[in-house]
């Protein structure tokens, strides 16, 4: 029910309606002159992606660290939520020329979004055996994909309807971004009212408890965070898929992230053609996520993962030529088949593959490089455009992400890592 939740945040709010209005509103066709320098709308959009990543990129894995060691992802999980629901409300306050009002408001719900996933996918390992990670993930996704679905088909009636219902468009937009927040904070509550959180064993120095204050958590995180460092990197399939994964992620977020404004901005598309498309990626990847899981367990989730980034390499070649409206829906058909497998697919093999009671610190470095990825996609597509006049470079560029993440991938070795996970220095820190 949390990707039920969050999932109308990221789609109607990061992806299909708030780079439209910074585009068209906020910044305006005309762009912005930064000492000396003008800037196109999505030039300044991925660097806020960017920006947002590198917050969580910087914190997650100290506070996974710390929600593991005094069992509190669950509160963590509800103060990202919260803060993200807070900045996305902050949200519809913003008008024309509001960049840096927008730029803040934004980064505090991004920041809320991706830190809260951190905690939210460390309860993985611990509500799914290993033989049902991929599916357990996959649905997860796949609700996420209808619930975010219909909030998106809600806000696209409001927006479209807008005459009909008497309001402007900006106001259309404003009521879009503020079902997303309540439709997130709403729904999280029944994650937040059911989920259970076990105490875990080692909480505890021999038969006494340790008390701790905010400090001593803190200074336990840096630590913890420190020797988990030291021991991934002598798991060589472990780390290997990490780097495979940052680096085909990083090609799957600046698509994702940048793919409205690139159509709105490229191909000069219309507001309804893009939220239209965005719609059916929705509904197309609710059967990727849960067809990709079918395809993991009749093959294996490596296997699944692989195919996957061959069709992301396949997009960004059909993104680069593509010219019309007709295209665009096409790719956004594409993409949501491909966007349901690889994103379920690679958050259950991760899962396999590390210690179940230290999830939110491993998760936390997930995270890290899945934002450490998210920063430099977005940077290098808003440079590439920059420099190139046009996003069609850059969108192009992004087929060496896929093809370097499926060559590093096809060497990690799945059974290899889950034998090093089992082994003692794998295990949780005594404090």
């Amino acid at each position: 029910m949390y990707d039920w939740a969050n999932s109308a945040y990221i789609t109607t709010v990061s992806v299909g309606v708030l780079p439209i209005f910074f585009a068209d509103v906020i910044v305006g066709p005309s762009g912005v002159t930064l000492f000396g320098i003008s800037l196109k709308a999505t030039t300044l959009w991925s660097w806020l992606i960017g920006f947002s990543a590198f917050l969580v990129f910087l914190s997650a894995p100290v506070l996974g660290a710390i929600a593991d060691y005094s069992s509190s992802k669950k509160r963590f999980l509800a103060l990202f939520c919260y803060s993200g629901v807070l900045g996305t409300l902050l949200l519809i306050s913003c008008g024309p020329g509001d960049i840096i009002k927008t730029a803040l408001f934004f980064i505090l719900a991004q920041t809320g979004f991706v830190g809260g996933n951190v905690f939210y996918d460390s309860f993985l390992p611990h509500i799914a055996t290993e033989d049902n990670l991929d599916r357990v993930s996959g649905k997860g996704f796949a609700y996420g994909y209808i619930g975010g679905g219909v909030q998106f088909a809600l806000s696209l009636g409001i927006i479209v309807g807008h005459e009909t219902l008497g309001i402007s468009s900006i106001t259309a937009v404003r009521i879009a971004i503020a079902m997303a927040a309540f439709w997130w904070g709403g729904f999280a509550l029944l994650t937040f009212a059911f989920l259970k959180e076990e105490r875990p064993a080692k909480l505890h120095n021999g038969n006494t408890a340790i008390t701790t204050g905010p400090f001593d958590y803190l200074r336990i995180g840096f630590s913890r965070t420190w020797q988990t460092a030291l021991k991934v990197k002598q798991f060589k399939h472990l780390t290997l898929f990490l780097i495979a994964f940052m680096i085909y992620n990083d090609g799957i977020q600046t698509v994702i992230s940048m793919s409205t404004i690139y159509g709105r901005e490229e191909l000069k598309l219309l507001p309804r053609d893009l939220m239209l498309t965005l719609l059916i990626i929705q509904f197309v990847a609710f059967f990727g996520a849960l067809l990709f899981a079918r395809i993991a367990e009749w093959l294996s989730a490596k296997t699944a993962l692989l195919i996957t980034l061959c069709l992301w390499s396949a997009v960004v070649i059909y993104a680069y030529f593509m010219t019309s409206t007709t295209e665009f829906y096409i790719l956004g058909m594409v993409v949501g088949l491909c966007m349901g497998g690889s994103q379920a697919l690679s958050r259950s093999l991760y899962g396999s593959i590390i210690p179940a009671d230290a999830s939110a610190e491993f998760y936390g470095f997930y995270s890290v490089f899945n934002k450490f990825s998210s920063i430099w996609g977005p940077l290098a597509f808003g440079l590439i455009t920059a420099i190139a006049g046009s996003s069609r470079q850059a969108v192009l560029s992004l087929i060496v992400f896929f093809i370097v993440g499926i060559i590093l991938l096809l060497f990690v070795n799945v059974a290899k890592a889950r034998e090093a996970r089992d082994l003692d220095i794998f295990s949780m820190h005594d404090a």
